[in-house]
């Protein structure tokens, strides 16, 4: 019956709206004095609460003008009313719930955020950017093994082959560019008349020097004809701790995508390395031996007169004579360094081998140094 009221707005499809409170009180006589004064004061509803309408004239008696005795059917009519005042509601309740959704989705969006920070400290993101860098090279799957950094990384490290009239040097680099830029040791291609390098995949390339810094040791090469490239992600050496895990990739005595593994030893070791042009390929037979001196002491030959220092990470990775100018990787495929020095008991390339005391250029120092190198570098 409210539907009806609110859809018609009127009475008259009910001839007589207390119909039923006439048919109750049948046995007492009708006259214009009834209804009897109530039990208790009347409350009082007039017609007038349905806003902007007129009462409408009723076949009752002039005297009806509310409800019933507390029996009858005129009450149970009368008490719709009241609820008119609240047509507007619907509208409000379309506005509720659209309120409701909006700041659902505020909150959220902001718990979307906490979550998401949440989420990076279990999974140990947040220490994967204190270590190196947020970036993630390697699959989820195998994120934190070895196997899944050196899947992800060794595409991009290569071969190089370096000719002198000092002799031959092998060493290793890191592809930065995909059309052939690659980061590498000074003392690899230093006095070099020409320079191979062989990638992952077998392929073979001439390259040119673009640009040496021999006071860090560093060089930028470029190969000849390259595209398409599989680059390394270099990360951030400012964030590694002494213990994290590392993985190392290069060409140890010719042996093309080598995989080791270790951990950071120490930060910030004061190595000592040789300027001199051919000064690399001159030790261990030719197979670049890396001449270095640390603590005062000279390893695996004479450094010679022309030295430079840099502050180095020192792993227990074990390094061998041609991975010098390789990556020095954390557990997330960024590069953290570039190898470039290793101990070894014994000056003789048949007899050295890894002592678990190797040395890498922080990447940091790579990064701030490429502008200079791809301008021709310090020593042009």
């Amino acid at each position: 019956m409210t539907e009806s009221f609110r859809r018609d707005g009127e009475y008259e499809q009910y001839e007589n709206p207390y119909q039923g409170a006439q048919q109750q009180h049948a046995s007492s006589p009708v006259n214009p004095e009834w209804p009897p004064p109530p039990a208790q004061p009347p409350v009082v509803e007039p017609t007038t609460v349905w806003p902007g309408r007129q009462a409408q004239p009723q076949p009752q008696p002039a005297a009806f003008t509310s409800g019933g005795d507390g029996n009858g059917g005129g009450t149970a009519l009368l008490t719709a009313p009241p609820a008119e005042p609240a047509a507007p509601a619907p509208k409000k309740r379309t506005r509720g719930p659209l309120a409701l959704l909006a700041a659902v989705a505020i909150v959220a969006a902001a718990i979307g955020g906490g979550t998401a920070y949440g989420i990076q400290e279990l999974t140990g993101n947040d220490t994967v950017a204190s270590s190196s860098t947020s970036t993630n090279v390697v699959p989820s799957s195998a994120k934190g093994t070895v196997a899944g950094v050196a899947a992800a990384v060794s595409p991009s490290i290569v071969e190089i082959n370096a000719t002198s009239n000092a002799g031959e040097s092998t060493g290793s680099g890191v592809i930065i560019t995909s059309d052939g830029e690659i980061i590498t040791n000074n003392h690899v291609i230093s006095g070099a008349s020409t320079i191979k390098v062989s990638t992952s995949d077998g392929k073979t390339y001439t390259a040119k020097v673009v640009g040496t810094d021999s006071k860090k040791d560093l060089a930028l090469i470029k190969l000849e004809n390259a595209s398409g490239l599989r680059t390394a992600t270099l990360g951030n050496s400012d964030g590694v701790q002494v213990g994290d895990q590392v993985v190392a990739i290069g060409s140890p005595e010719g042996l093309t995508g080598t995989v080791t593994s270790g951990i950071v030893s120490a930060l910030n070791r004061d190595v000592t390395v040789s300027t001199d042009e051919g000064q690399g390929q001159n030790q261990g037979g030719g197979m670049g031996q890396w001449p270095f001196e640390f603590g005062g002491q000279q390893f695996n030959g004479d450094t010679g007169s022309s030295t430079t220092t840099y502050k180095a990470i020192q792993t227990d990775a074990s390094l061998n004579p041609g991975n010098s100018g390789g990556a020095l990787i954390d557990m997330n495929g960024n590069i953290i360094g570039i190898n470039s020095a290793m101990y070894s008991a014994s000056s003789d390339s048949s007899t050295a081998g890894s002592a678990g005391l190797g040395f890498s250029i922080p990447i940091n120092t790579v990064k701030s140094d490429l502008a200079t190198l791809r301008a021709g570098g310090a020593d042009s």
